[in-house]
């Protein structure tokens, strides 16, 4: 009996050790799993923190060259750069800000100039080059710009709009890399591209690499128009291409050198950094607007078709906030619609200044998807006295005297379009070669 008692009591005093032991490593693995947890929390809190002050989330559709850094920003460091750039030049990015809790953070979209931008990552710019209607974008259509200062980053400006369109050798003396940055519109006679054209040649000569931050071409799914021919070469026509391209500047600059168009067939040293998430099929409205008279996706749409106009007596409503999406002349039958223009931002001598214009609104128009011609024709049926309708300028802008021998001699739309079958047919064929998208 003794004896039996003697094992129940080692029993229970076993029971008794082996019940504190796992309390105890019980408690010993919730506390380290409270450890776990509160470094896991810590380390989420520091990550947020580090995460609020950061400025490299580009969460957007469509990146375009310029936002596409990790292709170009090394190639930058230590070197002298110039930029060719106006206010179409920008660079989008997200801060992120304090969070109200861990799950809600606020997001700053920040825009800045391509320069301004360089300059924040200790880019080295030496000077600012400024196309047609300057660096700031505030110039009117063919208004001569002058050399200057910019007074934010006090760097030199040198306009490629005046005297002179193409950099001087002394002017790139101290230049390693040329960086192009301009928002095109997809128009043969949108100067951008003759701009391109004149800075290609020089970095060629001057053995100074050329990268162009390329953009989306918001028309960049119409290819049409009369193809330019030589013998009418100017700066509003600078090559062989139909009136509407469909290219990017950066697959435009590819074609430059590819068809060897620079002068003695000169190649240029050139990178282009391509948009990412884009498809030339994609609708793009552009987010600044690339010259003071293109105020919208409208009037950027319509351009092609209705600049032609500015080779004739009718107003595309410089002068007005409607400029490139009417059109009108104090030389037009009255109808519905008619605007006065006045002098703006942009036009500080509009044509048909305090003059009522007749004309028409196109302001509700549907997009178009080719070059419309059939406006230019109707204005020229309806004209009051056709031998005044249109002016030299004409035949630089179509790129042909055909354009205007056909409408004056009554030729349908459909036979002028036919007229330039060949030639789109010959283009589009030379232009797959250098496509991006």
């Amino acid at each position: 009996m003794k004896h039996l008692i003697k094992i129940s009591l080692i029993f229970l005093c076993y029971l008794f050790i082996s019940s504190s032991c796992g309390s105890n490593k019980k408690r010993e693995k919730i506390k380290n799993e409270g450890k776990k947890t509160e470094g896991f929390r810590l380390k989420n809190e520091e990550n947020k923190i580090q995460k609020q002050s950061e400025i490299v989330d580009f969460s957007f559709g469509i990146k375009t060259g310029a936002e596409n850094l990790s292709e170009y920003l090394p190639l930058l460091k230590n070197k002298k750069i110039a930029v060719i750039t106006n206010q179409t030049g920008i660079v989008r990015t997200i801060k992120y800000t304090k969070a109200t809790s861990m799950d809600n953070e606020s997001k700053e979209i920040i825009t800045n100039n391509i320069v301004d931008f360089l300059l924040n990552n200790k880019i080295n710019i030496q000077k600012i080059f400024a196309p047609e209607h300057g660096f700031r974008g505030t110039a009117d259509a063919g208004e001569q710009i002058v050399d200057g200062k910019d007074t934010k980053t006090n760097l030199p400006i040198i306009s490629l709009y005046g005297s002179y369109k193409k950099p001087k050798p002394e002017q790139l003396a101290d230049i390693d890399i040329m960086i192009f940055d301009l928002q095109d519109v997809g128009a043969r006679f949108y100067t951008y591209i003759s701009s391109l054209h004149y800075i290609m040649e020089s970095c060629a000569e001057n053995k100074i690499k050329l990268i162009v931050l390329d953009r989306p071409n918001p028309n960049g799914n119409i290819v049409d128009g009369p193809i330019l021919e030589k013998e009418f070469t100017s700066f509003v026509g600078m090559h062989q291409i139909p009136l509407l391209h469909g290219m990017t500047i950066g697959e435009y600059a590819q074609m430059i050198n590819g068809e060897k168009w620079l002068e003695n067939g000169a190649i240029c040293d050139l990178k282009v950094i391509p948009c990412l998430n884009y498809k030339r099929e994609m609708t793009y409205s552009l987010p600044i607007k690339p010259s003071p008279n293109l105020p919208n996706d409208q009037a950027i749409n319509l351009y092609a078709s209705l600049c032609l106009f500015e080779g004739t007596n009718v107003s595309v409503g410089r002068g007005t906030e409607m400029q490139f999406q009417i059109y009108g002349s104090p030389f037009l039958p009255k109808g519905n619609f008619n605007f006065t223009p006045i002098p703006n931002f942009g036009a500080k001598e509009p044509v048909y200044k305090d003059q009522i214009c007749n004309g028409e609104n196109l302001t509700k128009t549907t997009k178009v998807d080719k070059l419309e011609i059939k406006w230019l024709i109707k204005a020229y049926q309806s004209t009051a006295d056709k031998s005044k309708f249109f002016n030299n300028f004409f035949t630089k802008l179509a790129g042909t005297k055909k354009l205007q021998q056909q409408i004056e001699s009554g030729v349908s739309e459909a036979e002028i379009r036919k007229s330039w079958e060949k030639g789109l047919i010959d283009f589009k064929k030379m232009r797959q070669k250098y496509l991006i998208y």
